[in-house]
């Protein structure tokens, strides 16, 4: 049996994928509420925003840890089975929330969860390399963070609904099956890579390998990859590792701090927060999407993946700022919030696309999980210790907050300029 276009159901399974996982890493906020909300997490175990702070911030050292030591595990073992591991484990992880009973037993799950789900990122990193020509991996990185956006749209209704007709503990349940069923077509379709895979066609299987840099068409399963210090002694890793410590904060100052924003600001219930939170990911879902075209297009054309590459970080980042701005100067209503936000995460999707194709632009074969892991940990650091001053700052005014991470945008795209003056394959 052979399949057309084959390389497009390996990403597409591993959309589905981000969608979940964004639905399991979602149903915590969402569903915290405050002593005011009933039936409420925060209510139900007696937790307040400082536990929630702290909650969140087990959960980023847990992701930060897993970003590394899952890249090292997917180089390790492959796509295949590297994803088995993970969403096994954060699919379990997130059922298990629901026989929580309190602050340590939450603390707990959020660990395994948080180390779990890191896989996600460097697998896709990792297999959009195997699966897709150069030029085409911004648009498949692109789908694929679209699913991260589709699972925050779809979670807010989807969990709202659940909780308000069965509770958190059940809507704990269901949400944490969702990745343990995943599991089974995975395992069916994705058999081999693109150079064995029994479905693949001549025609795509020659596109793929002839689309791909030299050093990726010699890596095999037999190659070794670079460690972390050979990776770090190339100066265009640290763009990597700068870009996404100063730009990871802004998405995640959304997807960690949005719901608890709506419940102080505008005195939300879990219902109006499911009703308005979505809008926001609807724009990172078209901006991951336009990004990766817009990337691709400019590589065709010109035949430069540092002026495709750039060039969309850079449109984004204006957008990022612009927004970032914005939220300060005319986020006074709660409809005209989530407008501005839908600017922000539409321009942070649009670059981080890019930001995170570039380790399989550097590197090949088991280099390229490790540096998209270790970037990953680094950006999850510098949310660490955003997240311990939010719940300090916002006791007076979130306004700081969004000032300083407006700040982090040109930071973030000059890091990636000053470090890779030119993009393209080194190892």
């Amino acid at each position: 049996m052979k399949i057309k276009g084959f390389r497009w159901w390996i990403i597409g399974l591993i959309f589905i994928a981000t969608v979940i996982n964004y639905i399991d890493r979602s149903a915590l906020a969402i569903m915290w509420g405050n002593e005011n909300v009933d039936g409420s997490i925060s209510q139900s175990l007696g937790l307040t925003k400082d536990h929630y702070s702290y909650i969140l911030n087990v959960f980023m050292v847990a992701y930060a840890l897993g970003q590394l030591f899952s890249g090292k595990l997917f180089d390790k073992v492959g796509t295949r089975i590297g994803y088995v591991i993970s969403i096994g484990f954060w699919g379990l992880s997130s059922f298990l929330h629901s026989t929580a009973r309190g602050f340590l037993s939450i603390a707990f799950f959020r660990t395994t969860l948080g180390l779990s789900e890191a896989g996600n990122w460097p697998g896709a990193v990792k297999s959009n390399a195997e699966w897709f020509p150069i030029k085409e991996r911004a648009i498949a990185q692109g789908l694929f963070n679209a699913g991260a956006s589709i699972g925050s749209v779809i979670a807010p209704p989807l969990i709202a609904s659940l909780f308000v007709a069965f509770g958190w503990k059940v809507t704990f349940m269901v949400v944490g099956s969702f990745g343990l069923l995943w599991v089974i077509p995975w395992l069916i379709i994705n058999k081999a890579g693109p150079k064995k895979h029994p479905w693949i066609t001549e025609e795509e299987q020659k596109y793929i390998l002839e689309g791909q840099s030299e050093a990726d068409r010699k890596s095999d399963e037999n190659t070794k990859g670079l460690s972390l210090k050979q990776i770090l002694s190339h100066k265009e890793s640290w763009a990597i590792v700068a870009g996404r410590f100063f730009l990871e904060p802004i998405w995640w100052l959304f997807v960690g701090w949005m719901p608890i924003y709506l419940f102080d600001v505008y005195g939300f219930n879990v219902k109006e927060v499911g009703m308005f939170l979505w809008v926001p990911y609807v724009g990172a879902a078209l901006g991951s999407i336009a990004g990766g075209y817009v990337s691709g297009r400019i590589i065709a054309k010109t035949g430069s993946i540092n002026k495709g590459r750039k060039t969309t970080i850079m449109i984004g980042g204006i957008l990022m700022l612009l927004g970032l701005i914005a939220t300060v100067t005319f986020g006074d209503t709660a409809i005209k919030f989530v407008s501005i936000v839908f600017v922000v995460l539409f321009g942070f999707q649009f670059s981080i696309g890019n930001v995170q194709t570039l380790p399989s632009d550097f590197f090949s074969g088991k280099s390229v999980g490790s540096l998209a892991g270790l970037g990953g940990m680094i950006g999850v650091f510098s949310v660490i210790i955003m997240n311990f001053i939010v719940p300090v700052v916002a006791k007076v005014s979130y306004t700081p907050i969004f000032i300083a991470i407006a700040v982090f945008v040109p930071l973030g795209i000059f890091s990636i300029n000053y470090f890779a003056k030119d993009i393209k394959p080194i190892g």
